[in-house]
């Protein structure tokens, strides 16, 4: 619950930062016992307000306590029938799965309840492996960490990716994380410290993404043999120069499908691609999704 609280009912418009209409709504008369009973939680609102909201959470839900209330069920369901999303963070999928608001979709949970939420949900087609499933007008996600992805994603999709990066930085947590849902993840660069070698090189790629860079070039900035290189880039970041490249020109392009009006093969020009096949290509493989595609999701959720 502090995650959405946190994302949603802080206000930071004077930082430039929309505003949301945000309440703490109770399915019964408070005070309620907070999970390990350091404190108790109360609000004047009931389900009422949640009638009608264009967006409700259920943080958690007690999986083992059983099914929720039949007027929470009822909230649910008439929130997905008239267009409002609804998000179920962590074992609040239960929550979800018990109203039949997952059946036959894509939906995610905490990995600790996986087993447990096969067997009494068999019909959700559940994916343990991902931060959250983003599959509007019920959405997903793991622990409390990937509450945190998903609350980000919303505020992307709703008020844009500007507003969730600035948000973000707010909250001292990556934009986007790695793993799960590709299409919405950011490969940030290694920061110094994890890359003592090669830290100061991995920006001057990242400013020179439209040049092709061999292994022989990159080699000499770095003041290494192409041997020695390939070896050391491996050891400070997992991969081959050819890969991380094309994952951060991969970055590049989403970010200017998401804030310019350039046409494709521009974008491809300027990530260092050659042509809009090219970036076609490795879109797909990395994203999940065509370019195309990529910036007609995010137009038409931010209009």
């Amino acid at each position: 619950m502090a995650v959405a609280c946190e994302v949603f009912g802080t206000d930071r418009s004077a930082d430039g930062i929309p505003s949301w209409d945000f309440a703490v709504c109770l399915t019964s008369a408070g005070p309620i016992q907070a999970r390990g009973g350091a404190f108790s939680i109360d609000s004047p609102h009931g389900l009422a307000r949640a009638d009608v909201a264009d967006l409700l959470i259920v943080p958690a839900w007690p999986e083992a306590a059983g099914d929720p209330p039949e007027p929470m069920v009822r909230t649910l369901r008439a929130a997905v029938e008239r267009g409002a999303w609804v998000l179920g963070y962590c074992s609040g999928t239960f929550a979800l799965a018990a109203a039949g608001l997952l059946e036959g979709r894509r939906a995610t949970t905490h990995w600790w309840y996986e087993e447990r939420f096969r067997a009494r949900f068999p019909e959700v087609d559940l994916h343990p492996d991902v931060l959250y499933v983003a599959e509007p007008p019920v959405l997903t996600s793991a622990g409390t960490a990937a509450a945190i992805d998903l609350s980000l994603h919303v505020i992307r999709l709703v008020d844009g990716p500007e507003v969730a990066n600035a948000l973000a930085r707010r909250m001292v947590v990556p934009p986007h994380r790695d793993g799960g849902q590709a299409q919405y993840i950011e490969r940030p660069l290694p920061d110094d410290a994890t890359c003592r070698d090669l830290g100061g090189l991995l920006g001057w790629m990242t400013e020179h993404l439209a040049v092709e860079l061999t292994v022989e070039e990159l080699a000499r900035q770095a003041h290494m043999s192409p041997r020695t290189f390939a070896r050391r880039f491996r050891a400070e970041t997992g991969t081959t120069p050819h890969h991380w490249l094309t994952g951060q020109r991969v970055l590049h392009a989403q970010r200017l499908l998401e804030t310019t009006h350039l046409d494709i093969d521009r974008i491809a020009e300027r990530c260092g691609f050659g042509s809009a096949a090219t970036l076609r290509h490795h879109f797909i493989g990395w994203v999940g999704t065509s370019p195309q595609q990529y910036r007609r999701t995010f137009r038409r959720t931010a209009s």
